[in-house]
């Protein structure tokens, strides 16, 4: 067999098109690929936005979560990898938020149990993305907490690109910044900050190592701009057709899209790969 030791997959726009929107044939898919090759989830979600949808399919995959800065078994909630922001470049990305008019959402890792999100009192994101967070979000000093907490990212979800699109040019200098379409807010932006040249294929690497698997043999499966660094080094990158410009320019394969269920064609994938040649190079 033509050898995969991981695949690894995105969630939004590649697993499910969102997650109240999951193609019937996704379920009995990824059972089919868990019995062939270790799955893994790699998403710029939190631990419970992660968790909870994954589990009305019934799976609590390990998972790379927050753009690479944790990697954990959400089934057992263990850790294999945690990379914070320095609180100096914390604090540098909260100034360029609120230099561009705009307060964040603040990602931080707290004991089990405690907030996952913090935001000030006026904080700009939608909503309904605010609402989505429930017990997850504390209201806090925002500075305190770039100073004391682990901050692990930040973002905005839901409002004009226009006005994201600004606040990414404040914070390219200090951050690595991730600006797509908001699939659960049509007609909007989501806007999403990390370590500077931090990637999820860090939790990768983190998760081969912990498990004596191999990088140079992942499949991935992805569609955004956050994955580049993900489908660049992935053995095998394959990209849903209505996938980012900056996704598909890296495609190796090409599959349906989330809503047409392009997920399901993995298993066959797969069995197609036996003839190929193992693995590439990194990239």
């Amino acid at each position: 067999m033509g050898r995969i030791d991981l695949v690894v997959t995105d969630l939004d726009g590649t697993l499910w098109h969102t997650a109240d929107e999951v193609h019937p044939g996704v379920a009995a898919a990824w059972a089919e690929v868990a019995e062939q090759v270790p799955l893994l989830v790699a998403t710029g979600r939190r631990v419970g936005s992660t968790r909870a949808p994954l589990a009305l399919l019934g799976v609590a995959p390990p998972a790379v979560v927050l753009n690479g800065a944790l990697v954990l078994d959400l089934a057992t909630g263990q850790r294999y990898h945690r990379s914070a922001f320095p609180a100096s470049q914390a604090a540098a990305a909260l100034a360029a938020f609120r230099g561009s008019g705009i307060e964040p959402c603040v990602y931080v890792d707290r004991a089990p149990g405690g907030a996952e999100v913090l935001v000030g009192r006026r904080p700009s994101t939608n909503p309904g993305h605010l609402a989505a967070l429930g017990q997850a979000v504390e209201v806090a000093d925002l500075d305190a907490a770039v100073r004391e907490d682990a901050v692990l990212a930040f973002s905005i979800i839901g409002i004009a690109h226009g006005v994201l699109a600004e606040a990414a040019a404040a914070l390219e200098p200090v951050a690595e910044v991730h600006l797509d379409r908001a699939l659960e807010y049509p007609g909007t932006a989501s806007l999403t900050v990390a370590p500077r040249g931090q990637s999820k294929w860090d939790g990768v690497v983190a998760f081969c190592a912990a498990h004596d698997l191999d990088p140079a043999c992942v499949l991935a499966v992805a569609d955004g701009p956050n994955d580049v660094e993900l489908l660049t080094h992935a053995a095998v990158a394959v990209v849903p057709e209505v996938a980012h410009s900056a996704a598909r320019a890296l495609a190796d394969r090409t599959i349906p899209s989330a809503r047409q269920g392009g997920w399901t064609s993995l298993p066959a994938l797969l069995r197609e790969l036996v003839s190929e040649p193992p693995c590439k190079a990194p990239g």
